[in-house]
């Protein structure tokens, strides 16, 4: 699942070397940041609850009503033109009814994100704040995209969107010192495209990158399958089975569009274009593609807004 396997014996030996000691990095990493890295107990029980079949929404109001900050957060979103709702709303148990359980669990998820993303600077050529703001591009993005081609997926593809480049938050707390090189390395052109491959650097510099950090992030707070998945591919997704690409190739795109903006971290951005082979995964017309681009400034702004 994790790669087309390679033509020789030889090639498929060294590459399985390979993972086997990316792996550990990733295990490595993960434990040891471990105390940073932890979701607050009541997203983790919305996690859990929004996975559980037989969960209702009166069951999710009753773990939210004990978070204030929490229940002001998704009266704030339900009441905005993110979600087009007719009418105030001014309850907690009314505003999960409409919203859905999905949209909550990513409200929650969101406000925890964020508190990770005040992790500090780096140098001149990377902020935190950057990151996010371009994590919330690729969020808007991936939701545009789903409405786009009607999958219904537009709750996931947003979390996905937002969560695609957890793995540089990873490196930054796991090591300091070899996230400087890193980022010292990843020089940047007057268009503020990197003159160096970032996943190429990250193997060199930590023995894995963003993509496998991140997969494995999700794995650790026990996200759906499909969104690990999102995160470890979000670059290569035509290397997964053709049966689990939909949503790695939604966040290809949206974070190749979060990127186009100019705003927010661009080091893992190239100048390639996005490849037919992509778009004909999700039946995507380049012509939607582009109003997806034109539209997208003015929703993610709405978007940081809110999750502000």
């Amino acid at each position: 699942m994790l790669f087309r396997a390679p033509e020789s014996p030889t090639e498929r030996r060294t590459m399985s070397l390979h993972a086997a000691e990316s792996e550990k990095v990733v295990s490595a990493a993960i434990h040891e940041i471990n105390h940073i890295a932890t979701l607050p107990e009541v997203t983790l029980r919305i996690v859990e609850l929004v996975e559980d079949p037989t969960a209702t929404a009166q069951d999710l109001h009753r773990v939210i009503a004990n978070d204030p900050a929490l229940c002001s957060r998704i009266l704030k979103v339900v009441n905005s033109a993110f979600y087009g709702l007719p009418g105030q709303i001014g309850s907690i148990e009314r505003a999960i009814v409409l919203l859905g359980l999905n949209a909550v669990k990513n409200i929650a998820i969101a406000a925890s994100l964020l508190k990770l993303y005040r992790a500090g600077d780096m140098g001149p050529h990377f902020k935190a704040r950057d990151l996010w703001a371009h994590s919330v591009a690729a969020g808007a993005a991936g939701k545009m995209i789903t409405d786009a081609i009607r999958t219904g997926m537009a709750d996931e593809a947003f979390l996905a969107g937002l969560m695609h480049d957890i793995g540089v938050i990873v490196e930054l707390q796991y090591d300091r010192d070899r996230f400087a090189q890193l980022i010292d390395e990843l020089s940047i052109d007057e268009d503020g495209v990197p003159g160096r491959d970032m996943m190429e650097l990250e193997t060199r510099i930590f023995g894995a990158t963003h993509q496998s950090f991140g997969r494995a992030l999700c794995e650790k707070w026990k996200f759906p399958h499909s969104l690990a998945v999102s995160t470890g591919w979000h670059h290569n997704p035509l290397d997964l089975p053709e049966e689990g690409r939909m949503l790695a190739c939604i966040v290809h795109i949206a974070d190749k569009l979060a990127g186009d903006l100019g705003v927010g971290f661009r080091l893992d951005q190239t100048d390639l274009e996005i490849s037919d082979d992509v778009l004909d995964v999700l039946a995507l017309p380049r012509e939607k593609l582009q109003e997806i681009a034109e539209a997208l400034p003015e929703m993610q702004s709405e978007v940081r807004t809110l999750l502000s």
